[in-house]
């Protein structure tokens, strides 16, 4: 599947507090938890919980949510398929971050591990 602009601009434009409750009722559907998933998010960008909150008032768009974010050096090691996208071959920097969040909270859902969630050695 190639990612075009128009699919990229959608992306940076969405709002994360409008998605952010689809990412709770994915991982608590599977028996995951909302900690669970904050652990994920905060793995990936840094925000805690009050900062994601703050985030989620302020009605960031995925764009800024990810220019704030100080993204963990790890992030890279997230391969695979998401959304008919290989990860590892979307050029576009603000759609490769939102898929890296993507997949954690899809590996999340399917009962991953944390430690293989968090990429840890």
């Amino acid at each position: 599947m190639k990612e075009t602009k128009q699919h990229n601009d959608k992306i940076a434009k969405l709002i994360f507090a409008g998605v952010y409750p689809h990412y709770v009722k994915k991982v608590e559907s599977k028996g995951r938890t909302k900690q669970e998933l904050h652990q994920v998010i905060e793995w990936l960008t840094g925000f805690d919980e009050v900062k994601l909150q703050e985030l989620m008032e302020e009605k960031v768009t995925f764009e800024t949510f990810f220019e704030r974010a100080n993204l963990h050096p790890n992030a890279s090691m997230i391969t695979g398929m998401i959304c008919g996208y290989g990860i590892e071959e979307i050029e576009n920097p603000l759609t490769k971050k939102a898929r890296y969040l993507d997949k954690l909270i899809d590996e999340l859902a399917k009962g991953k591990k944390m430690e293989k969630i968090l990429r840890a050695n």
